[in-house]
Formats: C-alpha cells, structure tokens, sequence
C-alpha cells in the first residue's frame, strides 16, 4: 500500500477469531498480530485514534504478509454502534418521487444498535412485515464527541466513511408518523464493508452513489445532491445529542426506492441488493425470510 493511500479499516473473521484489520485488496493486515491488547473493538480504537494513528499508518504503508481473506470474513466496522442516526427526505429526487414538498428543516430518525448488520450477510424478510425495501445511503463514522458542533467544525468529528443500506419495513414505517419501528428491525442496517478514513482527497459530497437489485440499476446519483450537507447534518443533531466516537450518520437516500416505482416493487425472498459508492467499495446483501435456514 502505498503511504498517500487511503487508509481502511475494518473487522475480519480469520480462522474462527475477529480482528480489527487494516483492509489492502483482497487481504487483511490484522492489528491483533501487531498491536497486542488492541482487541476487536472498533469504538475503543477509534477513541484511541490520536495515540495509535502513527503506529497503523506506518502498518499500513508496509503492509507485510496480510491475510488472505474472502467478503464473506468481513464483519461490520463496528459491532454495536452507540447511535445509529438517520435523516429521511435528503434528495431532491427521492423527495420528488414520494411526493411531498421540498423539506425546509431536517427530518430525523433513529435505526436501533441491534439493526446493525454485517457487509455481505443475508437479511430477514421479517414475518411480522412484508414492504421490505432498499435505501443506499453513504454513512458517517463519528470520530471525535461534541456538542454543539458548528458546521465549520463538524468535519473534524468525522472519523471516516462506509456504505449503508438503510432497509426500511414500508408498511410498519408508514403506518405511524415515527418511523423507528419500520426503520429498526434487527439486521436492517447493513453497512461496511470498511471505513475509509477522512482524507483531503475524499469530498463526502461528490460521490456517485448506486444500488442494484438482482443486477438491475434502481438507485444512481452523486452525494452533491443531498439537500442538507453533511456538516448541515452534524451540527443540527448536534444541537440535540453528544455525538460519540462509533456513531453512525446515514445522510439520506437518493430516488429509485421500490415504494416509489409504478407499481411498488418490494423485496422477496432471494433477492440480492448491491449498494456501491464511489471510493468506498460496496456491500450486498441477499434478502432471506425470518426463520429460513440463512435467513435466522
């Protein structure tokens, strides 16, 4: 890895054990084997950021004999995020294509920590909902706690970047004006499969972003089009809650979901959902009913 490369980070599966790993193509530097005591906690290294960035930036720039590894070892960044914090309405397009008005303020919601799910793993169709649906979303890793976070400010508390899915349960979400339940059921906040770490060369606002279902583009557009920016973002549910290291911020979907498409188009059982953007790789994830063999 060369040292101007962008540094990713993540946790991996490598014989049955999970370590935090610098991410290279196809293979994992494993900090475990370098950094004794480091662990598996992801929030804990990021905490820690300041004291151990010299040491796994020069890891990273040696990079000598790494793990081969598959995209089934990778686990979610972090295991169990403190505050998974989401912002609905967040495209033009996808604004456009529910039909209400351009919003004038944020609109927020939360997904629960045990919505967290892994990069490539299958997802439940649950039993008790059936308008299962897709939303790919480029997410914010918190890496720095504030308060009242000023929009000038806000990019120093991100600590880098991954992919969600922000799978929502369309008739449990639009039959309450709060959304958590249908945004929150376990596992449906695929996000990883890495977080690529804030960098001078990476704009969270011009990316593109794109999700497929079963191979058929249904989501294309780029990060410039969000209506409130990122740092809008940080410092406006700053003024609410602290922000901590390990938090998540899903910024908003583009348009293409499928409650949008004439007729609403759902997800069933085996169908698989690639979400990419720019930079970041990509996650995808097969949709499995609750209780089915891969599906539990």
């Amino acid at each position: 890895m060369s040292p101007a490369a962008p540094v990713t980070l993540g946790r991996v599966s490598i014989r049955g054990h999970t370590h935090l790993a610098v991410l290279l193509d196809g293979s994992a530097l494993p900090l475990s084997h370098m950094i004794p005591g480091i662990g598996d906690d992801m929030i804990s290294l990021i905490s820690n950021w300041e004291d151990l960035a010299p040491r796994i930036h020069t890891l990273a720039a040696e990079a000598k004999d790494p793990e081969p590894i598959r995209l089934s070892d990778l686990r979610r960044p972090i295991d169990r995020p403190g505050k998974i914090l989401a912002i609905g309405l967040n495209y033009a397009d996808h604004v456009a294509e529910t039909g209400m008005p351009m919003p004038d303020r944020q609109l927020w919601f939360c997904k629960f920590p045990t919505a967290a799910n892994d990069p490539y793993a299958d997802v439940q169709i649950p039993r008790a909902g059936h308008q299962v649906d897709y939303e790919v979303e480029l997410v914010a890793v918190i890496g720095k706690a504030g308060r009242h976070i000023s929009p000038d400010e806000a990019s120093q508390h991100v600590f880098g970047y991954c992919i969600g899915n922000d799978v929502s349960v369309r008739d449990w979400q639009l039959s309450s004006p709060q959304w958590v339940l249908g945004k929150s059921f376990d596992g449906h906040a695929p996000f990883g499969p890495f977080i690529t770490l804030a960098n001078p060369s990476l704009d969270p606002h011009d990316l593109t972003i794109r999700a497929w279902v079963n191979g058929q583009l249904r989501q294309h557009s780029n990060t410039r089009h969000l209506v409130f920016s990122l740092w809008e973002q940080i410092a406006h549910v700053s003024k609410a809650v602290t922000l901590e290291p390990g938090d998540l911020i899903f910024t908003g979907t583009p348009g293409g979901v499928g409650v949008a498409l004439q007729p609403p188009t759902f997800l069933k059982a085996g169908d698989r959902v690639r979400c990419e953007i720019e930079g970041l790789g990509h996650i995808e994830n097969a949709f499995q009913p609750e209780g089915s063999e891969h599906g539990s």
